[in-house]
């Protein structure tokens, strides 16, 4: 399976340990993340047009070196899902989402006619933290809901393929007392990064992901921490 996403630092975090969690699996997934640190659906879409090089390429979750325009990454080979999604501090405002979603997406679709179009819930952030407070929130649990309506709105725009329902998983970890971000926003180089990869397992493949043996973490990731994060992803 080869999965493109045209993300940001959040695409980074997701795609980090899915090789690895796929290979652990026995299954072949090649992952290409596009990244420009903080980059929202507008500068997307203007880097569509203009073809510019602007994309770091990060493959199988490590950095090349490599810069690409989004139509070289679209066209280098035959995607099985493109994924999408919105910069975090705007993810709150469908208004930030279009034109350019549709326009993306419509883009996708031309290049990669194969291609699955799937969108990636973002997610909240940690409580009491200057980043909370500098979208206007108090509350991390406003945040969620105001994000996963948008990203509802934009699945059922672009009639996507699938939704990675990350922000949703997050507030349920949260919610359980498991700490998830690294600076109040990313996630955690073990628990939140791992997490985030082996949903996105089960929701591209489909397979269950209960006896998942993968431990190459960056950060340690507890068993505890492990058993809760498998159970989360089974709930999707």
């Amino acid at each position: 399976m080869n999965v493109l996403c045209i993300g940001n630092s959040f695409g980074s975090d997701a795609t980090h340990y899915l090789h690895g969690i796929a290979a652990s699996a026995g299954r072949g997934i090649t992952v290409v993340n596009l990244y420009i640190g903080g980059c929202p659906l507008s500068k997307h879409y203007r880097n569509m047009l203009s073809e510019e090089r602007a994309y770091a390429m990060e493959f199988n979750g490590q950095s090349t070196g490599f810069y690409v325009s989004l139509k070289e990454a679209l066209l280098t080979r035959e995607w099985d899902a493109v994924i999408l999604h919105q910069a975090s501090p705007v993810s709150v405002n469908y208004e930030t989402y279009q034109p350019y979603l549709n326009e993306l997406a419509a883009y996708v679709k031309k290049l990669s006619p194969k291609a699955k179009i799937v969108i990636q819930e973002t997610w909240e952030y940690e409580k009491d933290s200057n980043k909370l407070a500098s979208i206007a929130y108090t509350d991390p649990t406003a945040m969620y809901n105001d994000l996963h309506d948008a990203y509802q709105k934009a699945a059922k725009d672009v009639g996507a393929d699938k939704v990675i329902p990350s922000g949703t998983m997050f507030h349920d970890l949260i919610g359980k007392g498991f700490a998830v971000h690294r600076d109040s926003f990313h996630a955690s180089y073990g628990m939140g990064r791992y997490a985030l990869a082996l949903l996105w397992f089960h929701v591209l493949t489909g397979k269950d992901v209960t006896d998942n043996t993968f431990n190459a973490f960056d950060a340690e990731v507890s068993p505890e921490e492990i058993e809760a994060v498998k159970k989360c992803v089974m709930q999707f």
